[in-house]
């Protein structure tokens, strides 16, 4: 997959650098998953909550995806660590799939390291983003 331009608010670009530098703060700078977020966060396009296209993967998105191998549909919540709880397919924005997802828009295909090899997954649907539905404090 080429990585093409993501776009990230203000709002969870801001939030975001908070946990990076708080985890930071506590000797965790040489987490993969951390420097795999910091990473995206820096490469993004940063725009207000009322620029952000409403098929923006956000921060507290729910998203349909489907796996290209096998056709299987998955529905998750993008959240921040605190609010992970995959049996209820809420997944931290430090997972894998969380941080390939940040930024991300409907139709487009992502990859998603799993320990034996790379899932292609597309984004099928924002099926809801906090900021198109007005909820602009999530």
């Amino acid at each position: 997959m080429t990585r093409r331009q993501i776009h990230i608010t203000e709002f969870d670009k801001r939030r975001l650098e908070e946990l990076i530098a708080v985890a930071d703060q506590f000797g965790n700078k040489e987490r993969n998953d951390l420097s795999a977020l910091a990473g995206e966060v820096q490469r993004a396009k940063t725009v207000t909550s009322n620029e952000i296209p409403p098929n923006v993967v956000t921060m507290n998105s729910k998203v349909r995806l489907r796996d290209m191998d096998s056709s299987e549909e998955l529905m998750y919540t993008l959240t921040f660590p605190i609010d992970a709880d995959v049996s209820i397919g809420a997944i931290s924005v430090l997972a894998p799939i969380g941080t390939a997802l940040l930024g991300y828009a409907e139709g487009d295909v992502i990859d998603w390291p799993v320990p034996d090899g790379v899932r292609h997954i597309r984004i099928e649907e924002v099926l809801y983003q906090p900021e198109a539905a007005g909820d602009f404090h999530l």
